[in-house]
């Protein structure tokens, strides 16, 4: 696939450099602050260090707001069931970072390493006899909705697109898409599937533009607020399931034969029984991996790369940092497009091998 017009496009490289700049202003935001409320304590005259782990583990992990540069935070809604019913109300009452305890109808909660708990009356201790199932609208779920939005508006435009030019060379939005379009189609379904690709079609194009639209939204921090979508393992476990579940629905006769009655001597068959139920469940295993470990490895490497600023505390390895964080972010760009096309590719490749006829 050729991607350099995408790539030359103005608005990602407006994106790419506005994604290195918000990092450092966030991180250097951050640091600053940390400076202030330490410089201003009674119990130490040192300056707190800038911990990198802390700041690269909170960026890249789920949160109950958005922050947006430094300490501004937007809180989320927080929505509890428990033992006692259902609770609703806004992350603020955790207050602006999360560093309050708020009385619920049913129990107290409080913030846990980001995680709603129930505590008892200090505040502090989890209560562990209480049962809470938290069902908030996270940073990654409202991220997961608006590029679920944004997948239905692109193609329901591109789809009326095509019935208004009928017979018509593509235009706009849908000349940008039209490639993308036919390589799955030529490139993935037709090689992997055989004749019966058209089945699949609707799967392998949401599966694909659904985690392209994701990871080119995780690669700009503040839109929105600096979600991790594609590089949480929930996220990946949901799409590898659905693959499991589609592979092994539509699995034919012959499919199913070669797991329970190889061509093997018989004596064979618990051997092989053992071997082919694990390579059932290992195929999306390996997808699941595959997605999480690459996406979230490049957001952790460019956090480490900005955050040397900080660590040998002087602006003069900033050029360097911020040289080497743009590289491995132009370089995440192509691993977006990369990794939707494997995770399609694998997926049509394991439904090709559940549907194909014997003769084949």
């Amino acid at each position: 696939m050729d991607f350099r017009h995408i790539l030359n496009s103005k608005k990602i490289t407006l994106g790419i450099i506005l994604s290195v700049f918000s990092l450092f202003v966030t991180l250097k935001a951050n640091a600053v602050q940390e400076k202030n409320e330490s410089s201003t304590s009674v119990e130490s005259k040192e300056t707190k260090k800038f911990d990198p782990n802390e700041t690269i583990l909170e960026h890249i992990a789920d949160s109950h707001y958005f922050h947006i540069g430094g300490k501004v935070a937007i809180p989320l809604p927080v929505l509890l069931y428990t033992d006692g019913g259902l609770e609703f109300f806004m992350a603020s009452k955790f207050g602006a970072e999360g560093e309050e305890a708020y009385q619920g109808k049913y129990h107290t909660y409080a913030l846990v390493k980001d995680k709603v708990k129930a505590v008892a009356a200090d505040g502090k201790t989890v209560d562990e006899s209480a049962k809470v199932f938290d069902l908030s609208i996270t940073r990654n779920v409202f991220s997961m909705w608006m590029s679920v939005v944004l997948l239905f508006v692109i193609f329901v435009s591109v789809a009326a697109s095509y019935k208004k030019r009928v017979g018509k060379a593509p235009k706009g939005l849908q000349s940008l898409l039209e490639p993308l379009i036919l390589f799955v189609r030529d490139e993935v379904a037709l090689p992997n599937i055989g004749y019966k690709y058209a089945k699949f079609m609707p799967l392998l194009l949401t599966v694909f533009f659904f985690i392209l639209i994701n990871n080119l939204i995780g690669m700009v921090p503040f839109f929105p607020g600096g979600s991790n979508l594609t590089g949480n393992i929930a996220f990946t476990i949901v799409l590898a399931t659905v693959t499991l579940i589609v592979v092994n629905v539509n699995g034919n006769k012959y499919y199913w034969k070669h797991i329970f009655v190889p061509d093997v001597p018989f004596w064979l068959y618990p051997i092989m029984w053992v071997v082919e139920i694990v390579g059932i469940f290992s195929k999306p295993f390996a997808l699941m991996v595959r997605l999480f470990a690459n996406m979230m490895a490049g957001h952790v490497i460019i956090l480490a790369l900005i955050s040397l600023i900080f660590i040998f505390q002087t602006l003069w390895i900033s050029p360097v940092s911020v040289a080497f964080a743009l590289f491995i972010d132009v370089l995440e760009l192509l691993v977006a497009f990369l990794q939707a096309f494997i995770f399609t590719m694998l997926t049509a490749l394991f439904i090709g091998s559940a549907v194909e006829e014997h003769h084949h």
